[in-house]
């Protein structure tokens, strides 16, 4: 058997796919409703090695489903309510395929794990932002990673036959922990009691029937004979509830183009994103491209005018292709470590650009592309690799755009004539974090007054103005800006990338903790942790022993 993350860098995993040739997923459409069936092709996993069987995923499963919900959200703006449901006819999902976990890296598992959790993160969004409410249609037995899935929508039904459960296996069974936010779902979102929540994730069988309904596990149970008629029913409930909070008029979708960036061995070139990486110095260069005095003509113009231009608007390209450089960089380029962020453009253009997106916001397509931008400004938040943002010559870091100034671990800027960095209406909420912060108040959290001086600032401001602001890190002048940064760069790639990766992941949330910021953090410190113990992972762990007949050892200290 070959290891998962041996051979994706000779087959780079690529995040864009062609919705017409989904392997895992059947989708259909009836106005207002959308039915998405699991039905995974156990012979077409991601890498050789293992089958899928009994609907369960790995990576390539998930990133058709991450693509499925993206292009509902702008492809059918009228759909109100999404059926997740199996093709499968007495399994829903199964979870992630165990033998992939066991044959994947360390590093291959929790990227794998991060993606998950942001795909449920994305379904929650377009139920509570796109009013496109996930309902799962558990028509068979929901174990693990798939009772996980279940867990990001809205509502749970579950088939009442006897037979069909839900379950969190993978403590009883795997020694690791439910991997894309079980746990936490489970008691703050559901508010499962946490004592039966403790019986429930060291029961392996599960629960099923009217006691997954008393604890609140699912929300409703129906017999086989008239499950999917029951489910209908309420899914077209929910689709009428939706449908009270639109605005009135028909809403037109959009198709969503392939980015089919310039792909070269150090670098992949989009329209208005660059990414090049330099496996010696373990190092990339992000470049991120303004809009144009065009772009913000169209954005003026309104809502549909952005809409007729479809998935070429840079408010929703750029931001796809920053979106595909980022999981190119988590996945296939591990050894990467830091990573340094310019960008180029006007200020002033740029603060147009996103005064007019704001006016613009209660279109529903305009809409939509602001809570795309956040999401992509989230998985920066959540990539384990170090930021640098470098406000140097040519660089305009401004609105929209300086959110990946504020998102990277470090800003140095450049004291020198015609260096500015400027505030807009995005900075100050639209694009908020998982903490529900925004990164201008993240950052500032300690210094209110200084949050409060810079709200309503639009005046470009210099190195020094910005760094009496806040907004810097480090300001050089053009004597030490070569050297400074040079041996900035130099020290920060040679330390541990594993304490590094703790170490940023602690220091990015600050303020208050939300049930998704939970989620990350505790993926990245216990799951990570426990990923890597004997007890899970070990000659004779009990992940890498499923399924066969000896028993896993464990040592039996508590750490």
């Amino acid at each position: 058997m070959q290891d998962v993350a041996h051979v994706s860098a000779a087959h780079p995993v690529e995040f864009e796919v062609d919705a017409s040739a989904y392997r895992h997923w059947n989708i259909t459409y009836d106005g207002a409703l959308a039915r998405v069936a699991m039905n995974v092709d156990a012979a077409a996993p991601l890498r050789e090695g293992y089958e899928l069987k009994l609907n369960s995923y790995d990576l390539g499963v998930d990133i058709e489903l991450a693509d499925i919900v993206r292009r509902m959200r702008f492809e059918h703006p009228e759909v109100r309510t999404v059926v997740l449901t199996s093709g499968n006819d007495r399994v829903f999902c199964a979870g992630a395929n165990i033998h992939m976990l066991g044959l994947s890296t360390h590093a291959w598992k929790v990227n794998f794990c991060k993606f998950t959790n942001e795909t449920r993160c994305e379904i929650e969004d377009a139920t509570e932002s796109s009013k496109q409410v996930w309902v799962a249609a558990c028509n068979g037995t929901t174990a693990g990673g798939g009772y996980e899935l279940a867990m990001a929508c809205k509502e749970i039904y579950l088939q009442d036959d006897g037979n069909s459960a839900v379950s969190l296996p993978e403590v009883p069974l795997l020694g690791v922990l439910p991997g894309t936010g079980g746990l936490t779902r489970l008691v703050d979102k559901r508010k499962v009691r946490r004592d039966r929540a403790d019986v429930f994730s060291t029961t392996a069988e599960g629960i099923r029937g009217k006691k997954a309904v008393q604890w609140n596990l699912v929300d409703a149970i129906f017999p086989r004979s008239k499950f999917d008629e029951k489910v209908l029913e309420r899914a077209k409930a929910v689709a009428d509830a939706a449908s009270k909070d639109l605005a009135p008029g028909t809403r037109k979708g959009v198709v969503l183009g392939k980015l089919a960036p310039e792909v070269g061995p150090s670098g992949r070139q989009y329209r208005h994103v660059s990414l090049t990486w330099d496996d010696t110095t373990r190092t990339a260069s992000l470049t991120v491209a303004g809009p144009s005095a065009a772009d913000v003509r169209t954005i003026e113009q309104g809502g549909e005018a952005m809409r007729e231009a479809g998935s070429d608007l840079w408010s929703l390209r750029a931001w796809r292709e920053l979106d595909d450089a980022l999981l190119h960089l988590r996945v296939n380029h591990m050894k990467v470590g830091l990573v340094t962020v310019r960008t180029t453009g006007d200020l002033a253009t740029i603060q147009a650009h996103d005064a007019a997106l704001v006016k613009a916001r209660d279109h529903w397509y305009a809409r939509e592309v602001l809570l795309h931008m956040a999401r992509v400004l989230r998985r920066f938040d959540n990539t384990s690799r170090s930021f640098f943002a470098f406000g140097d010559a040519g660089t305009a870091f401004a609105g929209c755009l300086l959110e990946l100034a504020l998102a990277s671990d470090r800003f140095y800027m450049l004291e020198q004539d015609g260096v500015q960095v400027a505030m807009s209406e995005l900075n100050e909420g639209g694009l908020p974090m998982h903490n529900t912060l925004t990164r201008l108040q993240t950052r500032l959290l300690g210094t209110p007054d200084q949050v409060e001086a810079l709200v309503g600032k639009r005046e470009p401001m210099d190195a020094e103005a910005a760094d009496d602001a806040g907004l810097v890190t480090v300001r050089l002048d053009d004597i030490d800006w070569d050297d400074d940064t040079r041996i900035a760069i130099e020290e920060r790639s040679s330390m541990s990338p594993d304490a590094l990766t703790g170490m940023e992941q602690n220091l990015r949330f600050p303020g208050p903790e939300t049930p998704d910021s939970k989620i990350y953090a505790r993926l990245s410190a216990w799951q990570n942790w426990i990923f890597i113990r004997p007890n899970a992972t070990g000659p004779a762990g009990a992940l890498t022993l499923y399924g066969r007949p000896e028993r896993p050892h464990f040592d039996w200290q508590r750490v």
